[in-house]
């Protein structure tokens, strides 16, 4: 099952994973998106992690589906919500862990007896190097992964022998729809206008989410983060956790080394 199929990394892998055999079972928050996948051959339906009748109702069709079992689940669908943090107000805060963690744990909870059941499942959580590794004007997104990380760092933990495995996965700058879809996001939550940072979203924010591109030397399509995916859930004893992209290998490997504020240096940097 995998959330966040309308397109990037979620299409990407409902495409390869049925070319590899599996039975993939796609879910999208527009009915529209759902339709599309169907037209193409695809299983869908729609599941809006802000939306939890949604998420059981999802749910129910896929158990429904596979007489209750489940070998695995990508968490998958997100957003973002790009601003100076102090601009963003606390609903909005609010409504992104709703998408982008408290709906990943309610489909998760819904799905784990039935992989307790079978005595065995795969967790996969796809996470992002901003889960570890903290950049300015990203942290509504940078709050919910860190979150994730910690949930899934914990259910691994407690789910330690019973066949169930939690695997993060932590992507770098991928070729997809969120900077995008980001933009409504912003649109919707920040008062850009009556904010002292007002020059810098006219100069630079709102240009870069309105750009139809933005060169970016390390990034790399959907399909870097699919191979991940295969491994974790292909693989006899999967990895705790995949990097995808050399800015996440980068800042895996200095954080080791490096002090606060010399990650710091480095992070308002790249922020730039």
């Amino acid at each position: 099952m995998i959330t966040g199929c309308s397109s990037g990394i979620g299409y990407e892998a409902v495409k390869t994973l049925t070319q590899r055999s599996w039975r993939v079972f796609a879910t999208c928050r527009k009915d529209e998106d759902c339709q599309r996948l169907k037209d193409e051959g695809f299983w869908s339906c729609r599941l809006d992690y802000e939306d939890p009748p949604s998420i059981e109702a999802a749910w129910r069709q896929v158990a429904a589906e596979t007489g209750g079992r489940l070998d695995a689940l990508f968490n998958n669908g997100a957003y973002a919500i790009p601003c100076v943090l102090e601009d963003l107000p606390t609903d909005g805060l609010r409504a992104i862990f709703e998408a982008n963690v408290f709906g990943w744990h309610s489909l998760t909870r819904l799905i784990l007896p039935a992989m307790h059941d079978q005595g065995h499942g795969r967790i996969v959580q796809n996470s992002s190097i901003l889960g570890f590794n903290a950049l300015m004007y990203r942290g509504a997104y940078n709050t919910t992964k860190y979150a994730i990380e910690g949930l899934s760092d914990t259910l691994r933990l407690e789910l330690h022998g019973t066949g169930i495995d939690v695997v993060l996965i932590e992507p770098g700058p991928i070729d997809t729809k969120i900077r995008e879809n980001s933009h409504p996001q912003f649109k919707r939550w920040i008062d850009w206008q009556n904010s002292r940072h007002k020059a810098f979203y006219k100069e630079k924010l709102i240009p870069r989410l309105e750009a139809e591109s933005l060169p970016n030397r390390f990034e790399l399509p959907p399909d870097a983060v699919v191979k991940k995916l295969i491994h974790a859930l292909e693989a006899k004893r999967p990895k705790p956790r995949y990097y995808v992209t050399t800015p996440t290998y980068f800042m895996g490997f200095v954080r080791r080394f490096l002090s606060t504020r010399q990650l710091d240096v480095l992070s308002r940097a790249a922020s730039a």
